[in-house]
């Protein structure tokens, strides 16, 4: 074992600074894919075929693809269109679609385990389909899947790490950076370690609490 206090110390400053980078990332990613979620999972349960079709074919294509692929090919292949994006653009935007395939079928389940009756009389009252998605049905699915989407975002900021092969100095780039600079492994590594479960203990604890208190009975 190579670690170093000394070390430690020295390189935390840089750890820290690209653990913020993470959290920035992985905060707007979350946003974003939470758009396309809802939007997917709206037109999951569409009944127009087309919205169907469109977004199933979008779930099977992002969640059949590994993110380091779709990151790589917006990094190098955006340009190639003339379409100009910086490196964490292209991350929050491939870190965003991935994430917004799996909120879709999170959203779409928890749309499709709230009782069809609920649908069915709001619509005898007179609502539109619309109307009744945002007053009845959306605010209860949204009790339920706040667990599953806590979980996603867990997933989420452990998923930045592949940023750091487009050149952004996040917080597993300042680990591998501190470790070349010094010549010392474990000592960055440990620090890393520890900034990635600051930033994702929190996200457990907060899922748990979720998960106890909106428990389907």
């Amino acid at each position: 074992m190579d670690f170093d206090a000394a070390i430690f110390r020295e390189v935390f400053p840089a750890l820290l600074a690209g653990a913020l980078v993470t959290a920035q990332l992985a905060f707007g990613a979350a946003l974003l894919g939470l758009v396309f979620g809802l939007l997917g999972g709206l037109a999951r349960v569409s009944s127009n075929r087309l919205l169907r079709g469109t977004a199933l074919a979008y779930v099977l294509f992002v969640r059949g693809l590994p993110l380091l692929v779709i990151l790589l090919f917006l990094y190098y292949g955006l340009p190639s269109v003339g379409i100009l994006l910086s490196a964490p653009a292209v991350a929050i935007l491939a870190l965003s679609i991935t994430n917004g395939a799996y909120v879709t079928e999170i959203v779409r389940s928890g749309i499709e385990s709230i009782d069809r009756g609920q649908m069915r009389a709001a619509r005898s009252l007179g609502m539109s389909y619309a109307l009744a998605m945002r007053r009845i049905i959306l605010p209860q699915a949204f009790r339920r899947v706040l667990p599953p989407l806590t979980n996603e975002a867990i997933t989420l900021v452990k998923n930045t790490a592949l940023v750091s092969v487009i050149a952004i100095s996040d917080l597993l780039r300042a680990g591998v950076d501190a470790m070349t600079w010094k010549a010392n492994t474990f000592s960055p590594f440990a620090g890393v370690g520890l900034l990635y479960l600051a930033l994702t203990i929190p996200l457990l604890v907060i899922n748990r609490v979720l998960e106890q208190r909106y428990r389907i009975r």
